[in-house]
């Protein structure tokens, strides 16, 4: 059944999130710089291996690190682990870091994200995922049947046993199971063997695991926490299952996707915007709850509403709003909501009875602002599921490994570089007329030019042509292997 036509429509609103401030800030590190002197070879090692503290790293999701002045202080101990770990082991790794282009590459694409620049010469000869690389294209089928032979010859090996004792290892550490954890990583390809066996989880390990929580789209931060260690224990077997169910999924959805598209991977929680065959915007995503689906699309963007009302739909008033009344009377009026009847007569909160049903034949309209739940832009596109694409108020959700929080549509990071692609051919909307109707506060609607194909997807496993096998949860049980959603939810 194709879709209907397409234009704003406030009753086809389905997210919802109640306004939060992002407790998250972003601080520059120079300061464990100045805490100790070093020699200027010693210095620019240490300068690379605190780089994602820095800010100057890439990938996805983003990662922020804040710091009280308390912490600040205490991060002497860090740093001095991170220096001695990167310039005691040899002293050719400095020479390394001067003549790696590929690290200096890396560096130049901190605005793309923040995965963390702490490799040493053992482990730089490991190759992270290239962010230009899509999702969905052809070379990523051939190249996923490549990694299907790569994991059947490890699961013919005997695959890699279970971590126990893991949880909350990070640089410095010295325990029994960095010795399996070691181990691990190497039979995953993100350790290289020269790295040596130790208890000690020195920058190698460090940076193996940054690597493993890339590819498993976690938070990439080098500590092994509950997610990463439950993605860590997921069996060879089932992996490569995996593997084989997705190549099916791969194949059948890059066929004619067109030059210019926008895929939103549901299980990945994670937008591409993809021209002539490269990622040249990414956005991380929040996606619809297990039991609030986000729904496989295929449409076009038609339309960007800038500075919307969000008319709440029946489902979130029943499920959400009259429970919240019923906790709070004054919930309507904080949240700049308001109550309409039939006839369009606005009705105040006290006229209604919340513990009946009667609220459900009312419409509720949030007001246009930075308060509303759709933030100050929506992305439209035909569908029968009256689901859409938009920004939001609620940004620290964008910081979180399991990002499936939505009643079904899909919240955007860094909403307004998408639009300005997709408004790219679009005459009279160039950035600085985006950003005026949106300082305006006006509500206003832009007509794209040329509709842009959109597709929401559900991959959980894929390989790109840099050899680099990535995995994401099968968040709503559809690839029929359970333990992959079960194991990597913590407990």
């Amino acid at each position: 059944m194709s879709p209907g036509p397409a234009s704003y429509d406030e009753s086809r609103s389905c997210d919802y999130g109640a306004p939060q401030k992002c407790p998250l800030r972003l601080v520059d590190d120079y300061e464990s710089l100045r805490l100790f002197p070093l020699a200027p070879a010693a210095a620019f090692g240490f300068l690379a291996v605190q780089g994602w503290e820095l800010g100057l790293g890439f990938g996805d999701p983003m990662r922020k690190s804040g710091r009280s002045m308390d912490e600040m202080a205490g991060v002497s101990r860090r740093s001095f682990l991170r220096t001695a770990a990167a310039a005691g082991g040899t002293l050719a790794a400095g020479s390394a870091f001067a003549q790696d282009a590929a690290l200096q590459a890396l560096i130049n694409q901190h605005q793309r994200g923040s995965l963390g620049q702490g490799f040493d010469s053992a482990s730089r000869t490991i190759p992270m995922p290239k962010a230009s690389l899509p999702t969905l294209s052809q070379q990523t089928v051939e190249h996923t049947g490549q990694a299907i032979a790569q994991y059947e010859s490890i699961v013919s090996r005997g695959g890699w046993r279970p971590i126990s004792a893991a949880e909350g290892l990070q640089l410095g550490n010295r325990h029994p199971e960095v010795m399996a954890l070691r181990e691990r990583l190497t039979a995953g390809g993100d350790l290289d063997p020269a790295a040596g066996m130790s208890d000690v989880f020195d920058s190698y390990v460090e940076a193996a695991v940054e690597r493993f929580q890339v590819r498993h789209g976690l938070n990439a931060d080098g500590v092994v926490r509950s997610h990463t260690l439950a993605a860590i224990n997921v069996p060879a077997q089932t992996r490569l299952a995996q593997l084989r169910i997705n190549l099916s999924r791969l194949r059948s959805l890059t066929g004619n996707l067109g030059n210019r598209f926008v895929v939103c991977n549901i299980p990945a929680a994670h937008i591409e915007a993809i021209q002539d065959g490269v990622a040249v915007s990414r956005h991380t995503a929040v996606v619809g709850k297990p039991d609030r689906a986000s729904p496989e699309i295929s449409s076009r963007i038609v339309e960007i509403n800038f500075n919307p009302f969000w008319t709440v739909p029946v489902s979130i008033v029943r499920r959400d709003l009259i429970p919240y009344m019923q906790d709070d009377p004054e919930y309507l009026s904080k949240n700049f909501i308001r109550i309409y009847d039939g006839k369009g007569t606005e009705l105040q909160p006290s006229q209604i009875d919340w513990y009946s049903q009667e609220a459900v034949s009312y419409r509720f309209r949030q007001d246009p602002g930075d308060f509303n739940s759709l933030g100050s832009i929506r992305i439209n596109f035909p569908n029968k599921h009256a689901v859409y694409m938009h920004d939001t108020p609620a940004r620290n959700l964008f910081g979180e490994d399991m990002r499936f929080h939505s009643s079904g549509c899909v919240r955007v990071q860094n909403v307004r570089e998408l639009v300005h692609w997709l408004l790219a051919e679009t005459p009279n909307w160039r950035p600085e007329d985006v950003a005026a109707v949106l300082k305006s506060g006006e509500r206003k609607d832009a007509r794209i030019a040329r509709p842009v194909p959109l597709y929401w997807v559900y991959v959980t496993a894929w390989a790109t042509p840099d050899g680099v096998v990535q995995f994401r949860d099968d968040i709503y049980n559809r690839d029929g292997l359970g333990i992959v959603a079960s194991q990597t939810q913590p407990g």
